[in-house]
């Protein structure tokens, strides 16, 4: 009776996390997204906005506008990217299927929602002075912060029950704030569409977790003799 008492514990224990989880990292996110998505439909501006971009480009220096470019493509082709598919080799060598198939849904889920809200919402990207490095397609969401979240979060996940989830956790934090910092400076971002891909990337890698599970192992079949 003991032993199942602590099993139904276990259980609800369990559970409980799993819904907290689902609430704060799922739900939260996409209802911030969603709200955002909502008034740029509407062509709705964003009172903090403008003022956040001209707060951030009176720290401009020409130093930073020679090194800010090459920054902020590690967000994607320069740093994501690459090490995207060194991670998911390592997976493949490792054979940690169920931990490669996470990784790659969550990153080309990402990408998938990035270009279909750009492509259904049309936002036109901020024009308050002349960008070191201008972008010319849609800008909602922002598809560094998107990439560079989704990338982060799927690593923390992996992490989470060794011994480096803190390093991966604090180090992924400081990158994925220095990537949007870097679309604010560089003024092809709103900080609305930063938060958004923000948003957007944190629901969908954590819902992704939760439904796949990277970390289980599946049963070893018995062996035929």
């Amino acid at each position: 009776m003991r032993s199942l008492l602590f099993w139904l514990k276990q259980q609800l224990s369990a559970r409980r996390w799993a819904v907290l989880l689902l609430l704060l990292g799922v739900i939260v996110p996409f209802v911030i997204f969603g709200s955002l998505a909502e008034d740029v439909w509407e062509k709705e501006g964003f009172f903090f906005d403008v003022p956040i971009l001209l707060a951030i480009h009176k720290t401009a220096r020409p130093q930073l506008d020679v090194f800010v470019p090459y920054l902020t493509k590690l967000g994607v082709y320069w740093g994501v990217f690459p090490a995207a598919v060194l991670t998911a080799l390592f997976l493949f060598v490792k054979r940690r299927w169920r931990a490669l198939e996470f990784f790659l849904i969550t990153l080309v889920g990402s990408t998938i929602i990035n270009r279909t809200a750009k492509v259904l919402l049309h936002r036109a990207r901020p024009h308050l002075w002349v960008s070191p490095a201008p972008e010319f397609d849609y800008g909602f969401p922002s598809g560094h912060a998107m990439a560079s979240m989704a990338f982060v979060a799927a690593l923390v996940i992996l992490a989470w029950n060794s011994r480096w989830r803190w390093f991966v956790l604090i180090a992924g934090i400081l990158f994925v704030l220095v990537i949007g910092w870097t679309r604010l400076y560089l003024g092809v971002h709103y900080p609305s569409d930063v938060l958004a891909g923000w948003m957007a990337s944190l629901g969908w890698t954590i819902g992704v977790g939760l439904l796949i599970n990277p970390h289980r192992v599946g049963r070893k079949q018995p062996r035929q003799h």
